[in-house]
């Protein structure tokens, strides 16, 4: 999946969103993504890449628990066949949920 194919991905989920972060002062309200894509996990033949698989993590933050926008998000990386683990934490110093999805693309 291409950088541009990611974004228009994410874009479906009809939340404001930012690679990385937000820039400072521009942070949203919540609920609103981030997504990132920290590394690789390529397959190897013959010395060289013959499989290029990026990691992507898409994560939602809310301030408050948002079931039903979790299943909004979830019912997006299903429409593209992903397969995603999911967590979930509380951002103590933000008041903030983080729902983090992490799969390969």
């Amino acid at each position: 999946m291409s950088f541009d194919e990611i974004v228009t991905m994410i874009g479906g989920m009809e939340l404001p969103f930012a690679y990385h972060h937000f820039a400072e002062g521009e942070s949203p309200e919540p609920p609103f993504l981030i997504y990132v894509t920290p590394g690789s996990n390529n397959f190897g033949a013959d010395g060289k890449v013959y499989f290029k698989a990026k990691q992507l993590d898409v994560e939602l933050y809310t301030d408050k628990k948002m079931p039903e926008l979790e299943e909004q998000v979830e019912a997006v990386l299903d429409a593209y066949g992903l397969f995603y683990e999911k967590t979930e934490t509380f951002i103590e110093s933000e008041k903030l949920y983080e729902v983090l999805y992490e799969m390969e693309v």
